[in-house]
């Protein structure tokens, strides 16, 4: 048992005074997660910061700027996400203060301290030994960390040799650029060019030769532990840290097992709205001028774009919004239709009919050197562009039309579809589907088409926007 041990109501937690009389370190453990949990959070949350655009893998803590600093507006916080393996990482420190929050792998994990000052750590690298404090957190625990700028630090396994990850770990930097001295460092900074590695500063030589010279728990430096549910070094504790660790081994292979996936959902408040009839000016009005049984149209009001795009340039973005921000519903219709057709021998596409064509290999006439159309126009000005699509099949032929117009007041973008029967079967076939196609796939379609088209302007730092 420990020397000392207290029982509390609240959040078990320790505060070291800082010797060199800065900020205290102080430790607070929080909850307390199922057996392996933190195995698999690491593992999970672990894979999906390797394929962070800012990962990056330095000084046995693979890292990813999750926020960055922006001075332009007074803002000198970030947030970073770090990992620390079964390895551990070296004794280190930093300029600035730190507040991170983390999850401990099933094996617990050992977070050692030291706040000497330089004086004394360059006149004695011994003294760096006798100025230790380590505080112990339990496996599979919640915990949350602080301290100052300059604290030595070291996070590693609770346990020499174990097989477990330390834990998985939010880290606020409150002040980039707090206490940082180096003018070309602080360039670095305020161009929101800083990385974990960056802002890191190694234990001098001597003392980790020191440190070095036998394993760290045969220095004997002074240690709390912090644990919930049972006290330190009894039965209960050690039988259940056991079954956290079998546990532990096997959801961090599940976890590791799965492709790590994210997904980014976005709802804007644009909503498209039908229009009475085809403008005269459309290109889809001249088309099948002597007849046709059906006909709509879908638009979109949006406020100036901020971006200054002109039209063609909206209208290529929301063409390959056709394209990568698919309606999920559309799609199962889309499944379920060429099933039914495929033995009459219809045509068949993965995507919605009234853009289906963007997918035709005729390459003849192409729109922003990209999507086959079977015509386009361009005013003078650049203020209106639309693109004329469409296909011709057994039982029917369609025609559609998507356009964008810029104006003072506004943008409007709208998706317009044609068709004429060529038999009754063609006839049936758009009497079955006709209401779905107004209130729902048109509209739809082209909602989540301008989605795509607007993520550049409304979301620059997404990578990706996927239909949900």
């Amino acid at each position: 048992m420990p020397a000392l041990l207290q029982t509390t109501r609240g959040f078990p937690m320790v505060r070291i005074p800082s010797r060199s009389g800065g900020l205290p370190v102080e430790v607070c453990l929080v909850a307390q997660l199922g057996p392996g949990g933190g195995n698999q959070l690491f593992a999970s949350a672990g894979g999906q910061q390797r394929g962070h655009a800012s990962f990056v893998d330095a000084l046995d803590e693979p890292s990813a700027k999750l926020f960055g600093v922006d001075l332009s507006k007074s803002d000198r916080t970030s947030l970073y996400s770090f990992a620390v393996d079964a390895g551990g990482h070296p004794f280190h420190r930093h300029a600035g203060h730190r507040v991170f929050t983390a999850i401990a792998g099933s094996g617990g994990a050992q977070l050692r301290f030291s706040t000497i000052d330089d004086a004394a750590l360059q006149s004695d690298p011994g003294a760096f030994i006798d100025s230790l404090h380590v505080v112990d957190v339990p496996p599979d625990s919640l915990f949350a960390v602080r301290f100052g700028g300059g604290t030595w630090h070291q996070f590693a396994p609770r346990r020499p040799g174990s097989p477990h990850p330390v834990f998985f770990a939010l880290s606020c930097h409150t002040d980039e650029l707090g206490g940082i001295d180096d003018p070309a460092l602080a360039d670095t900074i305020r161009g929101d060019g800083a990385s974990i590695p960056v802002l890191t500063e190694l234990l001098p030589e001597p003392v980790q030769r020191l440190l070095a010279s036998k394993p760290f728990h045969a220095w004997r430096a002074a240690t709390t532990t912090l644990s919930l549910h049972a006290a330190p070094d009894t039965f209960a504790l050690r039988a259940c840290a056991r079954i956290r660790e079998r546990v532990g081994r096997i959801k961090r292979r599940m976890a590791e097992a799965r492709r790590p996936a994210g997904f980014i959902g976005r709802s804007f408040r644009h909503a498209a709205m039908p229009l009475d009839a085809v403008p005269e000016a459309s290109l889809l009005s001249r088309q099948f001028a002597d007849g046709f049984h059906h006909e709509d149209m879908v638009a979109l009001t949006l406020p100036p774009d901020s971006d200054g795009r002109d039209a063609d340039e909206l209208l290529a973005d929301v063409l390959e919004g056709f394209l990568a921000n698919r309606p999920q519903g559309v799609s199962w219709l889309m499944r379920l239709r060429n099933a039914l057709v495929r033995p009459l021998r219809l045509r068949t596409s993965p995507l919605g009919c009234p853009v289906s064509s963007l997918l035709s290999n005729d390459r003849s006439r192409l729109f922003a050197s990209r999507y086959p159309v079977l015509a386009h126009a361009l005013s003078a000005d650049g203020h209106r562009a639309e693109v004329l699509l469409g296909a011709d099949d057994r039982h029917l032929a369609f025609r559609s039309c998507v356009g964008v117009e810029l104006s003072l007041n506004g943008i409007r973008i709208t998706l317009g579809t044609r068709v004429r029967c060529r038999n009754p079967f063609g006839r049936a076939y758009m009497a079955l589907i006709d209401g779905v196609h107004r209130r729902y796939i048109a509209p739809t379609m082209l909602e989540m088409a301008v989605a795509h088209a607007l993520q550049r302007a409304e979301a620059p730092s997404f990578d990706g926007l996927v239909a949900a």
